[in-house]
């Protein structure tokens, strides 16, 4: 009956052939190591978001003399009300976590490099779009925090040239943050995630357009790659028991770990907390934003923050593949970009009454900038340096061909120019 069934499908639509295709029969690196586990674990984090916020919502109440109790009678009064919100919870940080070591993981072998651009810029709209969807939940719970964390960040609104007080107007929907601003935050909540799975399928199709990057950062031919199921699906599903422990810890054990202390307090506007910091996935981005005296300048500076990482393609002009695995200068500027993130983060933890605290603050952002701007600089004179030292001959080779290609490429172009 099974049979008949598929066959009757497949006449109507190609589904073995698209599963086989793009899923089981998906020609993989043989050599992919764990660290190419996150994209699929970001995946299977989203669904738990999605259906852990569509149960949450049946309940929720977006409205400021309800909302907070709306929470409290989740978590006290629907069955398994207390699960669904930890869950949820947990998984924002745990989605900004997998999302992290997956960009860091591209960052480090290069796999942001030619042909796959557009598969670096998509994944770099989703995340866009995931730190949008992460700012209005939470302003959802109407605790302390979310209350003064939406008033700072809208505020920031301001410098907008020429339609500054407009555009806080229309995020807000009211002079303060209040029921409209609770209303508009909580529908797009809502809606975010199912064009971040509408941005996801993208990704994934200009994934399977130029192929699966490798730790070696050389295409493999045809023969040295294997199916992805089963040999790569159990390597996912390995990595993602061993997720599941960690998440399961964080959700039975700790869940209050992750959530502001002052956010089990109704939001209150005639009292200020006293210290606004936002959860720990936006801290180096708030650290860039009060290290810069000027209002308009941090936000031109934290919105910059973000947007550096889309222009790695065209700052990394090295020829030599495998990212930092081959390339030690770039390896020891990628660890010490990793340590000023670090160092970011605590700064946007603390507040800024030392002037110890403002200082190293201000030498991160910095350090974060110019781990960026180096990077053109030290693409060439490592390149130069480590052909002078002799590169394994595979690679010597590879770079060779690519630079026929592109003189091949360069002669094309003046050639039609030339008949135009």
């Amino acid at each position: 009956m099974a049979n008949n069934i598929m066959t009757w499908i497949d006449k109507r639509f190609p589904l073995t052939s698209f599963v086989k295709h793009e899923l089981t029969g998906y020609p993989t690196p043989r050599n992919l190591s764990y660290w190419w586990n996150f994209g699929f674990l970001a995946g299977i984090i989203l669904m738990l978001q999605v259906a852990t916020g569509i149960f949450l919502a049946m309940h929720y109440k977006a409205d400021v003399g309800l909302s907070f109790d709306s929470i409290q009678h989740i978590m006290r009064d629907v069955n398994y009300g207390w699960l669904l919100r930890y869950m949820h919870a947990t998984g924002a940080s745990a989605f900004f976590f997998v999302i992290f070591v997956h960009m860091a993981r591209t960052l480090y072998y290069g796999s942001f490099r030619a042909p796959r651009e557009l598969l670096w810029w998509t994944g770099q709209g989703l995340l866009l779009m995931l730190m949008a969807t992460a700012f209005m939940g939470y302003l959802l719970p109407w605790g302390q925090m979310s209350f003064w964390g939406a008033t700072v960040i809208t505020n920031l609104f301001r410098v907008t040239p020429f339609f500054g007080e407009q555009v806080v107007m229309w995020l807000r929907g009211d002079f303060t943050v209040g029921d409209a601003t609770l209303t508009r935050f909580f529908s797009l909540h809502y809606l975010f995630p199912f064009l971040i799975i509408g941005g996801v399928i993208v990704h994934l199709v200009a994934l399977h357009s130029v192929k699966s990057s490798n730790p070696s950062g050389i295409d493999l031919a045809d023969k040295d790659n294997i199916p992805f199921h089963p040999y790569f699906t159990i390597k996912d599903l390995y990595g993602l028991g061993v997720f599941l422990m960690v998440y399961s810890v964080f959700v039975f054990f700790m869940p209050d770990s992750l959530i502001e202390p002052a956010n089990n307090i109704p939001a209150n506007p005639m009292m200020t907390p006293n210290h606004i910091v936002p959860e720990w996935y936006f801290l180096p981005f708030y650290a860039i934003l009060r290290s810069v005296p000027n209002m308009v300048g941090g936000v031109l500076a934290m919105g910059l923050s973000v947007m550096m990482f889309a222009f790695m393609p065209f700052l990394d002009r090295s020829r030599i593949p495998g990212g930092a695995h081959y390339r030690p200068i770039y390896r020891l500027q990628y660890y010490l970009f990793l340590i000023d993130m670090l160092v970011l983060g605590y700064v946007g933890y603390m507040p800024p009454t030392s002037s110890t605290i403002v200082i190293v603050g201000q030498v991160a952002t910095f350090c974060y900038f110019a781990s960026f701007f180096v990077v053109p600089f030290i693409s060439k004179a490592e390149e130069r340096w480590l052909i002078k030292r002799g590169l394994p001959a595979d690679i010597v080779a590879l770079m060779e061909r690519e630079k026929i290609d592109l003189d091949k490429r360069d002669s094309e172009n003046l050639r039609r120019k030339g008949d135009k």
